[in-house]
């Protein structure tokens, strides 16, 4: 299966201005493309990239005052198999992770599991594995939350969204995150594309996802708590602690988003126009 993947994304400026990005597909996938995935910016100015402490691509620039967009368009090949099922392995203890996993068991900047361990024992304690402890966790999380776009708020921590009730998909995420760290199950935040692949159209505009992997049998697995069901057509473009890791653009100045489009469709065949 073809997917082209794509966005236009514009800044305002009022002063020159440092920036961070996380723009590109994960590494992982860098061997499923089928054209290049190539950060681009108008006006052209010179980019720098690196890899972070998480395996993300990161591309740091300097933005001119003005407006700054960011554009990219290319095509990635997918399985077009849905998620894979939780292993329904025993419960792991702790001293059985790796040293490298520990980091995702630990609180960060949205994720205040320390603040919710109470309310994850009380509620998800007791299943006999850690995919059933997951599933709870998931479900739980996708009824929990009413998602409105109107109501999203870069503020929102886990807890927030516990108590606001109220959210988008970020806030889905770092709920049910928070609540597997407290029950002693490392999990981590994911950002990227998916498209209404498989599933009816959402009416409302095309936007980045956020869902999050489980630490399960040695291996990293998907889970998504906004959507509560496997999806066809993830790509993932970074993984971190939060979405504080993972923020498409991250400012060290004063900017106004001027503009916003993200492309996700399915494609019949490498034909593919530049985004607009």
């Amino acid at each position: 299966m073809l997917i082209r993947c794509g966005y236009s994304i514009a800044l305002e400026c009022t002063q020159p201005t440092s920036m961070i990005t996380h723009l590109n597909v994960y590494p992982s996938r860098i061997g499923d493309l089928r054209s290049p995935d190539v950060v681009r910016t108008d006006p052209a100015i010179p980019l720098h990239q690196y890899t972070d402490q998480f395996g993300n691509i990161v591309t740091r620039l300097e933005a001119p005052v003005g407006v700054i967009r960011f554009l990219n368009d290319f095509i990635i090949e997918d399985s077009g198999l849905p998620d894979s099922s939780l292993p329904e392995t025993a419960i792991a203890p702790v001293s059985s992770f790796p040293d490298e996993v520990l980091k995702f068991l630990l609180p960060s900047r949205y994720v205040d599991s320390d603040l919710l361990s109470d309310i994850a024992w009380a509620n998800f304690a007791g299943a006999g594995t850690t995919a059933e402890t997951v599933r709870r966790i998931v479900t739980f999380a996708h009824n929990h939350i009413r998602f409105d776009y109107q109501l999203a708020s870069v503020f929102r921590t886990a807890s927030g969204g516990f108590n606001d009730r109220v959210g988008v998909c970020r806030d889905f995420a770092h709920l049910a995150v928070a609540l597997c760290r407290a029950m002693n199950i490392p999990a981590r935040y994911c950002t990227g594309y998916l498209g209404d692949i498989g599933v009816p159209v959402d009416l409302n505009p095309m936007d980045f996802s956020a869902w999050f992997e489980v630490f399960i049998d040695g291996a990293w697995y998907t889970a998504d708590a906004r959507h509560n069901r496997p999806r066809i057509g993830r790509v993932v473009m970074a993984r971190g602690r939060d979405a504080a890791d993972v923020a498409i653009t991250t400012s060290f100045g004063w900017t106004n988003l001027a503009e916003f489009t993200v492309i996700t469709d399915e494609i019949n065949d490498m034909t593919t126009l530049a985004v607009q």
